[in-house]
């Protein structure tokens, strides 16, 4: 029974979504709204004149529109892009526009991400000589945003210069990395192809982290700004921080205490920077590392349950706890109150608590996908072993039993008539010879060179039904003389046509197995209606002895499981004249429907 597909959740249309569109333009698209939203708050607040902060959306659409040109246009588009950027600095500077800072001072989000995205593809795409002109022309089009958008407002000073210098080559550096690996990459390039499959399926499936934590370390980029440097120790741990839960599915225990260590690390060092309120820290904790430690807690519990993940938890518990008491606001450097202590001990519960429970929530989602993954292939396994079983039946059992037939008849004929026994064994010989094509037909099907139960005889029937039964019947060895009465259209379906020639050749194997003193075999396949309608009969009586070979007892049982795969009708038992009578009636309009 084919399990019912799992429901269309929100975060399953966002990843359908992200996978259409590409990380990479999603996370710009993500970039581009909160600009708007946080443009037109401040467009529409008090402070200053109102509207003119609209005059950054024009900058922001544009350099979203180069970034998104970039992936067919790299070179051309990151050109407009420069432009754009040089554009928007004398715009902004012309009419005095506030512009925010993000990770570079006065450059918003959108403009960095998209200047981002542009020197990946330059990088990876453009010929070297372009690709290393094209960039240069961002970086300068970067520098001229970053101070050409100061004068008037106020000079930069030296210490905000040196940090936007820094977190410059940092941006350029990140993409070139990739991009430069990525360059001119096969599908037959070995372990680095495998690696970068490898680096994609982890990015697929943590980008609603990498994007809270890219988010999150873009304002604690602005944060080192405003402390003058003196959190950028912080800022490098928060950085660590989100890479071990970013790279944390990998090995989530290991990680747990990766990130323990850095909360620790970053807890004993801050008192002695002195940042007070320019480094906002919710429980003695940057935002980055809280989100961070939030992943890693998911990914455990959702790789290792909570039953093995409760120890480390406690461990990342309690360095929560002492960074809590250690980085406080109080005068007095610890955080002793008491009711403080326990509203920060409430919150840290909740946020744990959302951790484990999505991450046992994601523990059970993935462990009824496995259930569903492993009913299918079991139901793609018990359906490819039916149809082999059947076709070994139909097709090697068939000449299998012609052989034993025309050995016994040799055999009896042998000193009578020695000119049949010859006959006979020229019979025998080509018996075998089709019996081992069959044989190979089928290890081909197996070993996958051919779809199982497909045959020349097989593939035949979907074009001309009735010059496969002739054949059949011309070439058939189980020693009765049969007769036919063909009404067939050229069009039939090909899974019907195929049915009706296999249901054909077992009972014609059957008649020479069981029909004992038979004279003729009559074959009946006409079309009537909507249906096919198959009739195979003889004029033997049921025998009293062992049938030839033996009977395995599965061919009534195979041609049963064909018409019902057809959601036809089978009849077969004893006629009226004492005679075995196969009769089968098969819908067209199922090789073309659903089985």
């Amino acid at each position: 029974m084919t399990a019912a597909p799992p429901p269309k959740t929100l975060y399953s249309r966002a990843a359908a979504l992200v996978r259409r569109i590409g990380v990479p333009t999603a996370v710009l698209f993500a970039a581009l709204l909160f600009d708007v939203v946080y443009t037109t708050q401040a467009a529409l607040d008090e402070n200053g004149p109102r509207f003119v902060d609209f005059g950054l959306l024009p900058g922001l659409l544009a350099m979203t529109a180069c970034a998104v040109w970039a992936q067919k246009r790299a070179a051309v588009a990151a050109v407009a892009g420069g432009g754009v950027l040089i554009f928007s600095t004398l715009f902004i500077h012309a009419f005095h526009i506030p512009p925010y800072s993000s990770v570079l001072p006065k450059v918003t989000i959108t403009e960095v991400v998209a200047g981002v995205l542009m020197v990946y593809y330059a990088a990876r795409r453009a010929r070297a000589g372009v690709a290393f002109c094209v960039i240069g022309f961002l970086v300068v089009s970067g520098l001229v945003a970053v101070f050409g958008r100061y004068a008037g407002v106020g000079d930069i000073d030296s210490g905000t210069g040196s940090q936007a210098l820094l977190f410059g080559l940092l941006l350029l550096a990140a993409p070139l990395v990739p991009a430069i690996a990525a360059r001119d990459r096969r599908p037959q390039a070995g372990p680095r192809t495998r690696r970068l499959r490898r680096v994609n399926e982890l990015a697929m499936g943590q980008w609603p982290l990498m994007g809270l934590l890219g988010f999150a370390l873009l304002f604690e980029f602005g944060y080192t700004y405003s402390s003058n440097a003196r959190g950028f120790p912080i800022l490098f741990c928060s950085i660590v921080a989100a890479a071990i839960a970013v790279l944390s599915p990998r090995r989530p225990a290991d990680a747990l205490l990766g990130i323990a260590g850095m909360l620790l690390l970053s807890a004993v060092v801050t008192p002695f920077l002195h940042l007070r309120y320019d480094y906002p820290m919710p429980g003695g904790v940057p935002f980055v590392q809280v989100i961070a430690a939030m992943g890693v807690v998911v990914n455990v519990t959702r790789a290792r349950g909570l039953n093995a993940s409760w120890p480390r938890v406690s461990i990342l518990s309690g360095v929560v706890a002492l960074a809590a008491i250690l980085n406080s606001n109080e005068p007095r450097g610890l955080q002793t109150d008491p009711q403080t202590l326990s509203i920060l001990a409430f919150a840290a519960a909740l946020l744990l608590g959302i951790s484990i429970a999505t991450g046992l929530m994601l523990r059970s989602r993935d462990s009824e996908r496995t259930t569903v993954v492993k009913s299918a292939v079991a139901d793609a396994q018990t359906a490819e072993r039916m149809a082999l079983a059947r076709e070994l039946h139909d097709v090697v059992a068939h000449h299998v039993t012609g052989i034993v037939v025309q050995a016994q008849a040799a055999r009896m004929m042998a000193e009578q008539k020695p000119e049949v026994a010859v006959e006979a064994m020229a019979r025998i010989e080509n018996a075998g010879v089709e019996a081992l094509a069959a044989m190979r037909r089928l290890v081909r099907s197996m070993r996958g060179d051919a779809p199982a139960g497909s045959s020349e005889i097989s593939e035949q029937a979907t074009t001309d039904l009735g010059a496969d039964l002739r054949k059949l019947v011309d070439t058939a060895n189980h020693g009765v003389p049969t007769s036919m009465h063909l009404d067939l259209p050229p069009d039939l379906p090909h899974e019907v046509g195929r049915s009706a020639l296999r249901l054909v050749q077992e009972s014609l194997t059957n008649v020479g197995k069981h029909a004992s003193g038979a004279t003729e075999a009559f074959v009946v396949a006409e079309v009537l209606g909507p249906e096919l309608h198959l009739r195979v009969t003889d004029d033997g009586r049921e025998t009293a002895r062992r049938p030839a070979g033996g009977s395995g007892g599965y061919g009534l049982v195979g041609m049963r499981e064909r018409v019902a795969l057809l959601k036809g009708r089978l009849s077969a038992g004893r006629g009226p004249d004492g005679g075995w009578r196969v009769e089968a009636w098969l819908p067209l309009a199922a090789g073309e429907g659903d089985e």
